[in-house]
């Protein structure tokens, strides 16, 4: 892939697995660009554009000046399980919004919910936030869209902008996922003081996806019933990595090679 890139013209930044970082690789790609161009785009690359316009249709979003961030919509991929599905059509509807400063008062944590999957930032409101993060296990975008509401900026949800983009998460990856969701939140407590817990949102994501098996798959409901209890365990282990060994959290975690550049947080250790 790099080398069809290279001879297309592209220039290509070669990360080692073991230098990756969510927030730290990004940062890369943010102080490259720095002062070049006006925009950032993100794209994983495994969500692929629907149509050529996907990303012009992205970046139009920028038309409007309080704009910080914008995200497009992620649509199943062909070989998406039900329950991915579901994922899909629950996190990115078919309505486009902005979300302002104002309104994490009525969606609370939701407000700050983009996602680096396919995403754009405008680069001046990126550095006057701090820029990503340089090591965290996951949340980047999270952490950026949070500090640019907070700092009276506006997210752009375009659901004209689209890619294929979906996972089909055995238990095992459920339960890893939602463990590293649990320590980007245990060691980011700002962002649960500045908008809210996310209980809630959880717990009409499990209605909407119950509702949605019971229509489309019913013999899908007992296994995402036990996703769903995977998902709830791993997250409170994880909001409690503190107390727990290194080599305990080594195993539990999907992105491992964070473990090997994390600042201490244990039970007799201050939260970094």
């Amino acid at each position: 892939t790099a080398e069809i890139a290279r001879s297309a013209g592209f220039t290509v930044m070669g990360i080692d697995r073991r230098d990756f970082n969510h927030g730290g690789t990004r940062r890369k790609g943010e102080e490259y660009f720095s002062g070049r161009v006006d925009f950032l785009v993100c794209l994983t690359q495994d969500a692929l554009l629907t149509e050529p316009g996907a990303m012009a249709a992205l970046l139009a979003a920028f038309d409007d000046s309080c704009i910080g961030a914008a995200f497009g919509r992620q649509l199943p991929a062909a070989d998406a399980t039900p329950v991915a599905e579901h994922a899909r059509a629950f996190n990115y509807p078919a309505r486009s919004r902005t979300v302002g400063p104002e309104d994490r008062n009525v969606l609370g944590f939701k407000a700050c919910f983009l996602s680096n999957s396919f995403a754009a930032y405008r680069l001046s409101a990126l550095a006057a936030v701090g820029g990503f993060p340089d090591n965290v296990i996951l949340g980047e975008d999270t952490t950026v869209t949070a500090r640019m509401l907070l700092a009276g900026r506006s997210i752009r949800y375009e659901c004209q902008a689209c890619v294929y983009h979906s996972h089909n998460y055995g238990f095992a990856d459920e339960f890893k996922r939602y463990f590293d969701t649990g320590v980007f939140h245990a060691r980011s407590p700002w962002l649960m003081e500045a908008f809210g817990g996310a209980s809630g949102e959880g717990m009409r994501f499990v209605m909407s996806e119950l509702h949605f098996l019971s229509a489309r798959s019913p013999r899908s409901i007992p296994a995402a019933v036990l996703r769903t209890v995977l998902k709830l365990l791993g997250y409170r282990l994880g909001r409690l990595e503190r107390w727990l060994p290194w080599g305990l959290k080594h195993r539990m975690s999907m992105f491992k090679a964070y473990w090997s550049h994390a600042p201490q947080c244990s039970a007799g250790n201050p939260k970094p």
